[in-house]
């Protein structure tokens, strides 16, 4: 039986109230602030965050954890997802330039974690803060929360992965708050989706019929408008298929719209090995020679999407203005091979809206 789509929505995790949730001991699912690395060995440099349009290391963006069941080597399991702060990146052709993703996974019998689950309650006292460090010493970025080598002159304390983000640091005030930390998180809430049967399931399907049909009518009463003299160049068959295109499109965002509509905040939606993503547009999908295969030979699947709704809560992270997506889906090897200690990187494929789609 394939596995039904679950859906993952933003909670607010300030204070002592959800903040210790968000630690790598609790293996959590976030949006926002430094990531909490499964592992501390092998963890992207920046070099491998690099953003395949302008090249600047890219910021953390959200985390998912996604064990598999029945498989002792994925015990623990998460996804990181990673973006660039140029909004111009978004507007440029390519699957998943301003994008990286990496996956890290570990038996349940590991050097890190107790075999037993995580409490379920808080730890007593204040919850701590984010860990500017590793365990075993090295600092982490401020920004993007990687490896961070450098460190700010006056302070000593803030740590950043290379110039780039120190300066980013700067210039949103770290000039005015030395050694304060400043990113927002949310914590992702996962939960099945819920079944819809509509009454009549043919509503959208007679809709866009009918849209072709009077668009048909008018063209064989000669029905004129201003835009029509545009179109007298072209032959039957052309126009046929451009109204063919146009309804198909409409059908597929509309479909989009109402599968959504049922829960507008989700933010998630995972169904790993069962259905497929949930497609914005009938453009820009990819096809299996567009989905490179995972560095051990298996070929990659569909895992999660990550929705439009997210831009909803960026403001916390401070990725930028003007950055935006139709969806971006998130392919992984079939086989999640072990990496040993390794982070290893998996495939994202952004798809943008169609000309005249807006949610």
């Amino acid at each position: 039986m394939a596995p039904g789509v679950e859906l993952g929505f933003a909670a607010a995790a300030e204070g002592p109230g959800g903040a210790w949730r968000l630690h790598s001991t609790y293996f959590p699912s976030k949006v926002g602030g430094r990531p909490a690395w499964l592992g501390e060995a092998g963890l992207p440099g920046p070099a491998a965050l690099r953003c395949g349009h302008c090249q600047q290391p890219c910021a953390f963006l959200l985390q998912l954890y996604a064990p598999l069941p029945g498989r002792p080597d994925a015990f623990h399991r998460t996804l990181f997802v990673f973006a660039c702060r140029s909004p111009a990146c978004y507007r440029l052709a390519g699957p998943s330039g301003p994008f990286r993703v990496f996956r890290s996974q570990l038996p349940r019998r590991n050097d890190t974690y107790p075999e037993e689950p995580p409490p379920e309650e808080p730890p007593p006292g204040p919850a701590p803060a984010p860990p500017p460090r590793l365990g075993s010493g090295a600092a982490l970025c401020r920004v993007c929360g990687c490896l961070g080598p450098r460190c700010c002159g006056r302070c000593r304390r803030a740590a950043y992965c290379g110039p780039e983000h120190q300066a980013l640091d700067w210039r949103r005030g770290h000039r005015r708050s030395c050694g304060q930390h400043a990113a927002g998180e949310y914590e992702i809430l996962i939960e099945p989706e819920e079944p819809e049967f509509p009454a009549d399931s043919t509503d959208d399907e007679q809709g866009a019929e009918d849209t072709s049909k009077d668009a048909k009518e008018q063209e064989e009463l000669g029905a004129a408008g201003p835009a029509d003299e545009a179109f007298q160049s072209l032959d039957e068959e052309t126009l046929e298929a451009m109204a063919k295109h146009e309804t198909e499109e409409e059908k597929i965002f509309q479909m989009f719209k109402k599968q959504v509509a049922a829960e507008p905040e989700q933010i998630i939606r995972y169904c790993r090995g069962g259905e497929g993503p949930l497609w914005v547009s009938g453009e820009n999908r990819p096809e299996e020679k567009d989905i490179p295969n995972c560095v051990c030979g298996a070929k990659r699947i569909f895992e999660f999407q990550i929705m439009p709704q997210l831009l909803n809560h960026l403001q916390v992270d401070s990725l930028g203005e003007s950055i935006d997506w139709g969806t971006l889906v998130v392919y992984t090897c079939a086989d999640s091979c072990g990496g040993g200690t390794e982070y290893l990187e998996e495939f994202i494929w952004k798809q943008d809206y169609s000309m005249g789609s807006t949610l």
